[in-house]
């Protein structure tokens, strides 16, 4: 029997335990540091696989699907304690750092897993620290949620400049460029709404935004960046019709075979 217990406070962080197996689709809404107690975790994005074993601890960009496997292992139930960082909290910390501190030419790298060292002494202090505040017979203080955020933030930073630009990508200069983002995640089924929330930008500012950079509207945009995908995988000859079809996020192959021909003047073929 499967056992799920989650202790979210204020949304600062959570603990979870599982004693069986249990897979789900995870859609990272904001910057997370995961440090695993016990058991496995087995993190999947586009086809990439990364072992979580106990004692390490992840860092997952926001805005970005992954699949989650959790498992019980060597007897021991799946144990994780999670610090999400959200964009009013990071701005509030951005707010009270010394800019002249600040590493502005720092750039926002591209992956959005990084698994860190796991025999820092600031990364086992933290999470040490937290575990036995699930056990208290009392909630914790908002304060003491705050320092331990704070503490997490401090890890990141210590960790790579490259992380400043990812956590605080909501001011310039590191503010999330729309076709970066867009030739990075074009195959996925994202609204319009959900692209401006992901780069930081309300639905009429990323418009806005996106009319400097495209002659083209966003949807338009996509399609071509599908069919330019395609026609790539194509020629190499490699996989099926049908598979580049979807993979490049077409849901309809009939429809893509009649774009495709009107592109390129020919249908889809190897």
């Amino acid at each position: 029997m499967e056992r799920l217990d989650l202790f979210d406070c204020s949304d600062v962080f959570i603990a979870s335990f599982v004693t069986d197996d249990r897979e789900c689709l995870h859609e990272n809404r904001e910057h997370t540091l995961l440090y695993l107690c016990s058991g496995e975790l087995e993190i999947e994005e586009r086809g990439k696989k990364t072992f979580v074993h106990p004692g390490d601890c992840a860092f997952m960009r926001r805005d970005n699907r992954l699949w989650l496997q959790k498992k019980a292992a060597a007897g021991k139930p799946y144990h994780s304690v999670v610090l999400k960082f959200t964009r009013a909290f990071l701005r509030d910390f951005y707010q009270r750092l010394d800019r002249q501190k600040i590493p502005f030419d720092s750039k926002r790298e591209k992956v959005s897993l990084r698994l860190l060292s796991n025999n820092r002494p600031d990364i086992r202090s933290l999470f040490e620290s937290i575990i036995p505040l699930f056990d208290a017979a009392e909630r914790p203080s908002e304060e003491v949620l705050r320092r331990k955020m704070v503490e997490g933030i401090y890890v990141l930073l210590n960790t790579d400049r490259s992380l400043y630009a990812s956590l605080f990508d909501f001011v310039e200069p590191w503010k999330i460029d729309i076709l970066n983002f867009l030739n990075e995640n074009y195959m996925l089924d994202l609204s319009l709404s959900e692209i401006a929330r992901y780069t930081g930008r309300s639905l009429a500012t990323f418009k806005r935004d996106f009319a400097k950079v495209s002659d083209l509207t966003p949807q338009k945009w996509i399609i071509r960046r599908r069919l330019e995908a395609a026609h790539e995988l194509i020629t190499s000859g490699s996989r099926k019709i049908s598979e580049i079809c979807f993979d490049v996020g077409f849901k309809n192959l009939s429809h893509f075979s009649k774009l495709y021909k009107e592109t390129y003047g020919m249908a889809p073929s190897r």
